[in-house]
């Protein structure tokens, strides 16, 4: 039988309490594109904003859902840091300069697991770096950016974890999800000296990478604006996404099962430790819905929410 195997990160999704100096930041300073302003569909009085490259393209996507809540309290059984793409030749010290101008406080160029790197935060503490991905595949930038088309986000990756043990953690990383534990090495910056494991879904490159930081004595965070909610990982096609849902349930991985998000489908799924993983399809992607040259333009809603546009659209503060 074919083994399955995921495809690198899909999307992760972030909590904003400010929509509206959320797409500010996203689009303005790091130039990237709201390719999906729709809502949470479990809770539809919140946006769910989707920015990305230039074609929506999956394992581009950062999502944030606007809840009216504090500031996140940071800590262990958490993601603590996102990781945003750039390409060589010269992007990192390009937005290390764009990043001053900006009046963004970052922590300049450093390297970190071998790539160039710049820490900084959005307005609402989310921790964010821009690695240099020097094996970067072809980009598709976004020509209403602000940003020149060959120093703009080419995608996410790795992506951060922290947990106070890391054997219950690596156990599903590796047997549930068949990704291999690679290296390790000592974090920087606000993490500096923790053990960072990294494990890979198969790509090589940052795109399909998971750090894991052991912090046995850290407070267990609680989720608020600056925090994030959960990362998704890829699988390309329907027939795979089944074999997943197969997968997880024959492991004894409790699971949400089969959910249809209208722009992909789902599985939500927690490690031990607590952080929550989702499982999406690449397509049909978010064009199934509205023209690609107009993404993000207006109030998207998949069909099971569209008789209620107008009772939607009252709750919401135009961005």
């Amino acid at each position: 039988m074919k083994t399955i195997q995921l495809g690198g990160i899909h999307h992760l999704t972030a909590v904003t309490a400010d929509a509206a100096g959320n797409h500010a930041f996203y689009t303005k300073i790091l130039g990237m594109r709201l390719v999906k302003k729709t809502v949470n569909q479990d809770d539809v009085s919140a946006y769910h904003l989707f920015y990305a490259d230039g074609v929506a393209a999956p394992g581009t996507d950062l999502t944030f859902f606007e809840w009216p809540v504090p500031r996140e309290q940071r800590g262990t059984h958490s993601i603590v840091r996102t990781g945003l793409r750039v390409s060589g030749g010269g992007s990192i010290d390009w937005w290390s300069a764009h990043l001053s101008q900006m009046k963004i406080r970052h922590n300049g160029a450093s390297v970190r697991d071998g790539r160039r790197t710049i820490d900084l935060e959005d307005p609402e503490g989310q921790r964010l770096s821009l690695i240099e991905d020097l094996g970067a595949g072809a980009s598709h930038p976004w020509s209403g950016s602000p940003v020149p088309a060959e120093r703009q986000i080419l995608g996410l990756g790795p992506i951060s974890l922290s947990v106070p043990d890391l054997e219950p953690t690596e156990a599903v990383l590796t047997e549930v999800l068949e990704m291999r534990r690679v290296r390790e090495f000592k974090a920087s910056g606000d993490l500096g000296g923790t053990s960072v494991h990294v494990f890979d879904m198969g790509g090589g490159s940052p795109a399909s990478e998971i750090h894991v930081l052991v912090e046995p004595g850290a407070r267990p965070a609680r989720m608020g604006a600056g925090g994030v909610h959960h990362v998704a990982f890829r699988t390309p096609d329907q027939q795979q996404y089944k074999e997943w849902a197969a997968r997880l349930e024959r492991m004894g991985m409790s699971s949400s099962g089969p959910v249809d998000r209208y722009y992909f489908k789902s599985l939500y799924f927690r490690e031990p430790n607590g952080v929550l993983f989702e499982i999406a399809t690449d397509g049909p992607g978010f064009a199934v819905d509205e023209p690609a040259d107009s993404l993000g333009q207006k109030l998207a809603l998949p069909p099971f929410l569209e008789g209620r546009r107008r009772e939607i659209e009252g709750g919401l503060k135009p961005i």
